[in-house]
């Protein structure tokens, strides 16, 4: 059969450094750190006193707060990126099929900040099982692509994709690909994440896997940089707005590029650390040039999962030199995670958005923080380090890696009509 072709027409944000995509793009070509102490719960006993929260976000603008008081954060967040993406695509009630308008949605973790608070109030109790009613709804990571279909009456498919931090990669993945074979019109796509909570900051941080850069929150995460210790945990949601293409043009969509296609592997290695040579990370960056039809010389640019740690680093670098030869040292490299830090299930999906606002504008936004230069990476590669790059982008890459050995990437191209 032939597969249709499939664009993005509507974009939505919600991050560390940015609650819309103007303000995101904004934050990013400027090299804006979104790292701070946190404000949400006391530190004082904490290794890591920092991290990368949403600032300044009002549910209230987006549904009265009774009806709020039943939703995760996770799940706010993921209806405030989306309303801004369904905007911004112009999709209304009489201009698509409801029915063959989906939701795929991803989360790693999901109402982890209501899951603690009910266990907690259960544990000061006397034994008797009390649970808030919509303890259950408002945990599972399900729910907020639920939401969102309930929301707009999307009657399509509907569901979570959970890969850790390659989750909302996935679910990109996986609407591309009901698309292209003809099974929807629209996909709803994206990912949310709000763990910045007591359980989860201790939880990382029980695994060594964040800095504890207390002193300098705004610097700690610092992909490529050889004084690196750990990713800086972020949260927030991103939305893309997936869409065939001649159901786009039909509706006279704005269509901001091309997905080109899509890759996925697994390390089969460890729990948490990646292949130190970056097999799966080489055998996901070729599936997805495959499944694109393209040669690597074709690719422009890349932002990597860099998320600042000292092994997944360097795996990641040497496997795009493996992919991509002689070539790498021409393409523009980057990791937006230096300013969101990393946002778990939500992290492929602002990275694509970033990716393809790259690609419009045709600047590369930078990977701040590097100061001292790490003897095991390739000094010939373009990490377009602390400042932002003009570049002519056609062809760009998202990659994005889980605990696990779950990696996953997504190509984009600027559009062919």
């Amino acid at each position: 059969m032939q597969l249709k072709r499939v664009v993005v027409t509507g974009l939505g944000a919600l991050t560390p450094i940015g609650n819309s995509i103007e303000a995101y793009w904004e934050g990013l070509v400027n090299g804006k750190s979104g790292a701070a102490p946190i404000t949400y719960y006391d530190t004082e006993k904490h290794k890591t006193k920092f991290a990368c929260e949403v600032k300044n976000f009002d549910i209230e603008q987006f549904m009265d707060r009774k009806e709020s008081r039943r939703l995760d954060k996770f799940s706010q967040y993921a209806i405030a990126a989306s309303d801004e993406a369904i905007k911004d695509a112009g999709i209304t009630d009489t201009n698509v099929n409801k029915a063959r308008v989906g939701v795929i949605w991803g989360a790693g973790i999901g109402g982890l900040e209501t899951f603690q608070e009910e266990v907690l109030n259960y544990a000061k109790g006397d034994g008797t099982p009390k649970f808030n009613p919509f303890f259950i709804p408002k945990m599972i990571a399900d729910i907020a692509p639920a939401h969102i279909s309930m929301r707009n009456g999307f009657m399509g498919p509907n569901y979570t994709t959970v890969s850790a931090c390659a989750s909302s990669a996935n679910a990109l993945i996986d609407a591309f690909n009901y698309i292209r074979l003809g099974m929807c019109d629209v996909i709803i796509s994206g990912g949310s994440e709000a763990a910045v909570t007591i359980a989860g900051m201790g939880g990382f941080n029980s695994m060594h896997a964040l800095s504890t850069r207390n002193d300098s929150p705004e610097t700690a995460s610092r992909p490529f940089d050889a004084t690196r210790d750990g990713f800086v945990l972020g949260e927030g949601a991103g939305a893309l707005v997936l869409e065939e293409y001649e159901h786009a043009k039909a509706r006279g969509a704005k269509i901001y590029c091309e997905i080109g296609g899509g890759g996925l592997s697994s390390d089969a290695y460890h729990l948490t650390a990646p292949h130190p040579e970056g097999v799966g990370v080489i055998a996901v960056m070729q599936n997805t040039l495959r499944d694109a039809g393209m040669q690597p010389t074709d690719v422009d640019h890349i932002n990597t999962h860099g998320p600042s740690t000292p092994l997944g680093d360097v795996a990641e670098l040497k496997a795009i030199s493996a992919v991509f030869g002689d070539h790498a040292k021409t393409l523009n490299i980057n990791s937006t995670k230096s300013m969101t830090g990393h946002l778990l299930g939500a992290a492929g999906a602002i990275e694509a958005i970033a990716v393809i606002l790259a690609m419009q504008h045709g600047i590369v936004p930078p990977t701040i923080n590097h100061e001292v230069v790490d003897e095991n990476i390739d000094p010939s590669l373009n990490l377009t380090l602390n400042k932002a790059q003009k570049r002519e982008i056609k062809v760009a890459m998202s990659n994005t890696f889980g605990f696990g050995g779950h990696n996953a990437c997504v190509l984009f191209k600027k559009i062919d009509a």
